[in-house]
């Protein structure tokens, strides 16, 4: 009988790590447009702290809007990666993670951004 428990014991172990867990908030890619595509596209994007920022490119430009400001960017070509900037703010990033910045500033506004959702 004290053979059965540990056997049965030994099985519980297995599936008590089946247990659904909380799940995980996983970011779908959204594919940003090209520079030069003329037709406006929305995103809202993810940032750490919870920070949202959205973005709307198009043609060249992309507006920028985080914590009830909103700034006109235009396009820079970079080597990797997207860059949209002015005199005060840059957009930048590679693939699917972003970072607003203020010019000169040493931290970021927000950064480890990611696409969350279209917004147009």
């Amino acid at each position: 009988m004290h053979r059965l428990s540990i056997v049965a014991a030994l099985l519980a172990v297995p599936l008590a790590a089946c247990v659904p867990q909380t799940p995980v908030e996983t970011f779908v890619p959204i594919a940003r447009p090209a520079p030069d595509d003329p037709t406006p596209q929305g995103i809202a994007y993810l940032c750490e702290g919870r920070k949202e920022v959205a973005v709307v490119y198009a043609k060249n430009r992309a507006s920028v809007t985080y914590a009830d400001k909103t700034w006109r960017t235009e396009y820079q070509p970079t080597g990797e990666g997207f860059r949209y900037a002015d005199a005060r703010i840059e957009w930048a990033g590679h693939d699917d993670l972003a970072s607003l910045r203020e010019a000169g500033a040493p931290k970021p506004l927000a950064y480890n951004c990611r696409p969350l959702r279209r917004t147009t």
